[in-house]
């Protein structure tokens, strides 16, 4: 059966947050407290962004700006978000797709956490053992038979420990299961 992460179950909560109108040093301050990389700006408990310790750093450092004269509003970029009821595997994808290194958690319409890519990095770390696997069992390297292999699916994308390679994929139980049925 394969096993899928949730996003709730790895993100990031409660949610640590600044007004539009607070100072970048605010915000830093924020951060620092927190020992955390970004704060959501909530406008009436409303998410219209997201500052990045980045964003400071380009926007007001790397420019010579007095951060105590730079409103959130100012230096803010797009907030992306995911439900907490989808899989770490569509986080990671998110993240590369927008190339940011966080994403809002959302459930029920309101934001209830933060998922990093650290976050995500830090559940997959048998990942790359795995693709090893699979492309030596691709290359012919390994000289056992293929039975099962660990991985996500290539027709469903869940992570199954039971997938095996036919016709050029590796398809989990249940997937195999529907082809057959």
């Amino acid at each position: 059966m394969p096993t899928r992460v949730l996003v709730r179950d790895i993100m990031n909560s409660p949610v640590v947050s600044a007004s539009p109108d607070n100072t970048i040093v605010d915000v830093a301050s924020k951060m620092k407290e927190h020992k955390i990389g970004s704060i959501v700006i909530l406008e009436r408990d409303t998410p219209v962004g997201v500052v990045t310790d980045w964003d400071i750093v380009s926007s007001a450092v790397a420019r010579d700006i007095k951060p105590s004269t730079l409103k959130a509003s100012e230096i803010m970029q797009q907030l992306h978000t995911i439900e907490g009821e989808d899989g770490v595997t569509e986080a990671a994808r998110l993240l590369r797709k927008h190339n940011i290194k966080r994403l809002g958690v959302v459930y029920k319409s309101k934001l209830v956490g933060i998922i990093s890519a650290s976050d995500v990095i830090s559940v997959t770390p048998d990942l790359v053992d795995v693709i090893s696997e699979k492309a030596s069992l691709l290359r012919g390297e390994i000289g056992r038979g293929i039975g099962n292999v660990s991985g996500y699916c290539d027709e469903c994308g869940e992570w199954s420990d039971l997938l095996q390679f036919e016709s050029g994929t590796f398809t989990c139980e249940e997937c195999r299961s529907e082809a057959q049925g």
